[in-house]
Order: C-alpha cells, then sequence, then structure tokens
C-alpha cells in the first residue's frame, strides 16, 4: 500500500487499517466536545492519533470564504509553548500561501454537492520545501521543527471548511504510508468530532456576540478598532496573542486595552465582564 502520489487525495481511495480505539482516550475526547477549554480537542486528537502514529502538533482551523481564517483549537506535545501564536501568524500571515487554499477552492462544488451526513473528507500534506515564501516556511515550519502536515477537512453546513493539522516533527520525520493510513482510518471520526465542538463553541460564541452588541448599545463611542479589542478581550486572549490576531505590537496591543478599559470606566478585565453583564 503506497501513499498516493498527489499531494491531497479523497478519502475512501484506499482501505484504512482496523485500529483498537483506547475507550479511555476516546471518552476524554467526547467529554471535551464544545466546551469552553477549546484547546483539549486538540489535545485529545493528538493523544488518540498519536498513540498509534507519531505526532508533535495539532491545530484546527475554519475557513470560510472571503474572511480571515480563525483558529479553532491547538494541541501541543510539550514542544514549544509558541504553537498558539504560530497559529495566529498563519491565519493573519500565511493561509493564503498554503497549498491547502487551492485545494479548498478546487473541491468546493465537490465538497458542496457531497452534503452533511456523508461528507467529501480530503487529505492534504505539505512540507517545508513545498513552501517557496521563506518567511511563511520558517515560521510555520522550520523555527517549530516540523517536518511535515497532514490536513484533514471537509466542508462544514455547506460553507465552511473545517481543517484539523496534524505536524510530525523532525526527529518523526515526514509522514509514511503506515502513518497516512492511521490517519486515514481516523479521519471520519476527527472531522465528526470537530464538527461537533465547533457547534458547541459557537454557542458560547453566540453568547459574546450578545455582550459585544450590548456594549456598542451602552457605549456608543467605542470604534470599530475598540470593538475588536473589546472581542478580543471577552475571548480571554493575552496581549500577546491578542496583539498577533490584530496585528499590532504588544505594545500597541496594550495601549488599546488600557483606551477600552478607560472608555468603559473600569480598570480591567474583571471589572470588564462585570461592566458587560451588568442589566444597566
Amino acid at each position: 500500500m503506497s501513499i498516493p502520489s498527489r499531494r491531497h487525495w479523497v478519502l475512501g481511495s484506499r482501505q484504512p487499517p482496523a485500529l483498537d480505539l483506547p475507550l479511555a482516550q476516546a471518552s476524554a475526547l467526547l467529554t471535551h466536545l464544545g466546551q469552553g477549554a477549546r484547546d483539549a480537542v486538540a489535545e485529545d486528537l493528538l493523544r488518540l492519533v498519536g498513540a498509534h502514529a507519531p505526532l508533535a502538533q495539532c491545530t484546527i482551523f475554519s475557513f470560510e470564504p472571503g474572511r480571515r481564517p480563525t483558529v479553532v483549537a491547538v494541541g501541543d506535545r510539550s514542544r514549544t509553548k509558541e504553537l498558539p501564536h504560530i497559529a495566529e501568524a498563519y491565519v493573519n500571515r500565511y493561509h493564503r500561501l498554503d497549498g491547502l487554499a487551492a485545494v479548498m477552492q478546487a473541491e468546493w462544488t465537490a465538497a458542496q454537492k457531497a452534503g452533511t451526513e456523508q461528507p467529501r473528507i480530503l487529505l492534504h500534506r505539505q512540507t517545508g520545501a513545498d513552501i517557496a515564501h521563506a518567511p511563511y516556511r520558517q515560521t510555520c515550519y522550520t523555527l517549530p521543527q516540523v517536518a511535515e502536515r497532514l490536513a484533514v477537512l471537509a466542508l462544514y453546513e455547506g460553507r465552511r471548511w473545517m481543517s484539523v493539522h496534524l505536524y510530525r516533527g523532525t526527529e518523526h520525520g515526514p509522514f509514511d504510508d503506515a502513518a497516512v493510513a492511521v490517519v486515514e482510518a481516523f479521519a471520519p471520526l476527527i472531522v465528526q468530532a470537530v464538527r461537533l465542538h465547533h457547534t458547541g463553541l459557537a454557542v458560547h460564541q453566540d453568547l459574546g456576540g450578545l455582550l459585544l452588541a450590548r456594549a456598542v448599545r451602552r457605549w456608543p463611542q467605542l470604534t470599530r478598532r475598540d470593538q475588536d479589542v473589546l472581542q478580543a478581550l471577552m475571548d480571554g486572549l493575552d496581549t500577546n496573542t491578542l496583539a498577533e490576531r490584530l496585528g499590532l505590537t504588544p505594545s500597541s496591543a496594550q495601549t488599546y486595552c488600557q483606551r477600552v478599559y478607560r472608555k468603559l470606566g473600569v480598570a480591567g478585565q474583571r471589572e470588564l465582564f462585570a461592566a458587560l453583564l451588568a442589566s444597566t
């Protein structure tokens, strides 16, 4: 059994191996679906799949046409604490340079026709050598010592791609036939788990949207940039991650945060949430 020669392929073209599913790890995954600790699902998938094939990192992204992708979750086997910042750099600066962008565009019509019950599951692999853009290659592959990334993706609700990126470290080497077969075997479970997780998170995010709308009504002096900062604060981002999301330097991000606090008449995040939840 050999790996497909193309850089992407549709699941189902090969018969995956039979694998024993660890009950404890599967239960942990189900427990964390849709919960507020968003990164737990990426970490659970990393442990579940990584028990059968060596993996270093896992990131989950949501791609919607015409909009910047969002980071759904990240998981890391104590490789580097920089993965959240690397993921934010990817969605802010590099996602259009990824070979995955062309795959999503080429597969859009076929994925829509497939529907939700039997989604068209795609796999796409990419090494640092596949990337001509030096800063992208350096940030996402060279610095974190990633040998190859294998993405599992499917269209969700006919409008949004959910993509789970599994990374092999340089100590593991690129995905071999056996490792690719393992990922293929887990792919249907991965796709369904991520869909359920994203749906659950959307409920929490809807609450955030309601609070943001309330803030805009109560404090009309908030600029669009103020609202972006406020949303990031409600998402619990620290200054560095907030800066990455909004394309700011850490010092500028801190300045924007203090400006929002002043406009709302609060001293920090605790008072901010109290003010947002207040009935008047």
